[in-house]
């Protein structure tokens, strides 16, 4: 609405007729609005404020209830600025206004929207309908290792390694059928150039958005907002492998204490052990166990298998004949079975894994690598479509008995530090179990 310099109503348009009931023939011509659209108690406040606006530079804002033509108040937020004449003058002044609650509902978006793009503890990223970041805040530019205005425009593709397919297929579904119920989890890979970094874990929220001034619902994208729970999702996964991992043993402690044969409650340890840690096992033992280590080896540096060599690493160190005693079936799943004891030794190659545990009474592992070599596994007598070797000692009563080694397929990760750690506690009960049996044979 406006008003002259006397007061008199020049302007009223059809929001301020929706609003307050009274039409432009009822509102224009009228001198102020006391008595029809301002009760007589709060006109000279009105007028007042009004009057202020059209000596005062800049817009001033002002709450006021003003009266509806069936009788309610409505409490609306205005805007006034004073209208100047060519000459100069004050010719009047220009008042715009709204209900104050939907100023209020704005004023909490906007101030929502700064403060999500500003100082969220989540991501958030606003995808076009294109499936291409539009808006990102500070949050998402640092977990994406971006900066801001780099990642608009730009495919994720460009940025993600893995998961892009699962983002992208969440924002089509977004678009279409409208925000889903609950979060999901997606894991991604970032790029670093032509590198893939770690796997991350992006507890993940999609939001459709559709423009509140379209007479149909137009989807104007999608707001992903995403936090980084990879810590809380690993720590949960090593949890539960480790209660995993404890019941195995459990179980296998259990059921070889039912077998009346050492040798076989020490292939019960082993078949239990196998259960989702490794495709195969094998168990060697040297024909004349050793009474002691050769001495202390950082278990760093006693991780990785050295290179095949004709020297096992340590001067003086005989390389042991390691007999086969125990395997797991390399064809059909079924249990793990003795090996008829022909005395002949396995042809291990000089530096093989196994020789290498042996030699350093430690844990030794090995992989094949991202592409695996013709005949790698064959050259180390495991089965084929071995790529992850962990070859653990055999320890019992201040003997080194043999070597136990686990394989696993390409199917599964290569083996860490917390697999060996496991190996080593299986291997324990394993050697304990064949020293018996030696023992009764003798």
């Amino acid at each position: 609405m406006a008003f002259a310099a006397d007061g008199t109503v020049t302007h009223w348009n059809h929001e301020a007729a929706r609003i307050l009931g009274w039409s432009t023939a009822e509102a224009v011509g009228r001198p102020g609005l006391k008595g029809w659209a301002v009760r007589a108690e709060d006109a000279d406040g009105v007028q007042s404020a009004l009057s202020a606006a059209m000596r005062a530079p800049g817009r001033q804002v002002h709450d006021f209830a003003l009266l509806a033509k069936d009788g309610h108040r409505v409490l609306v937020r205005t805007q006034s600025s004073a209208v100047h004449a060519p000459d100069g003058r004050v010719a009047g002044v220009y008042c715009a206004f709204g209900e104050s609650h939907t100023q209020l509902d704005l004023e909490r978006a906007v101030a929502l929207s700064e403060a999500l793009f500003e100082e969220a503890t989540w991501g958030v990223v606003l995808i076009d309908a294109d499936l291409r970041p539009a808006v990102v805040n500070a949050h998402a530019a640092r977990a994406i290792g971006k900066g801001r205005t780099a990642l608009l425009g730009r495919p994720l593709g460009e940025v993600l390694a893995q998961g892009v397919e699962e983002l992208e297929n969440a924002f089509q579904h977004v678009l279409a059928e409208g925000t889903p119920p609950a979060v999901a989890e997606v894991w991604v890979t970032l790029r670093d150039g032509e590198a893939e970094l770690p796997r991350r874990c992006w507890r993940s929220g999609f939001i459709r958005l559709a423009s509140p001034l379209a007479e149909e619902p137009v989807p104007l994208g999608v707001a992903w907002l995403f936090q980084d729970v990879t810590d809380l999702k690993r720590a949960e996964q090593d949890g539960s492998l480790l209660r995993f991992r404890a019941h195995q043993l459990h179980r296998a402690g259990r059921a070889a204490a039912e077998c009346p044969d050492p040798a076989e409650a020490a292939a019960v340890h082993l078949d239990f052990a196998l259960a989702g840690f490794a495709d195969h096992a094998l168990v060697d033992l040297a024909r004349t166990p050793a009474p002691a280590p050769y001495g202390a080896v950082d278990a760093d540096a006693a991780w990785d298998a050295d290179p095949p060599s004709a020297e096992d690493g340590r001067p003086g160190a005989a390389v042991p004949r390691l007999v086969r005693a125990l395997a797991s079936p390399a064809g059909a799943p079924g249990p793990s079975e003795a090996v008829p004891p022909t005395g002949i030794p396995v042809a291990y190659v000089p530096g093989h894994p196994a020789l290498q545990a042996y030699a350093r009474c430690g844990s030794v592992r090995a992989t094949a690598g991202p592409a695996p070599a013709e005949g790698w596994a064959a050259a180390r007598n495991w089965p084929d479509g071995t790529v992850h070797g962990l070859c653990v000692v055999l320890r019992s009563r201040g003997r080194t008995l043999g070597v136990a080694t686990f394989l696993r397929a390409p199917a599964r990760r290569p083996f860490d530090r917390a697999d060996a750690d496991y190996a080593e506690e299986v291997a324990a009960r394993v050697a304990a179990a064949l020293d018996l049996a030696g023992a009764a044979e003798a």
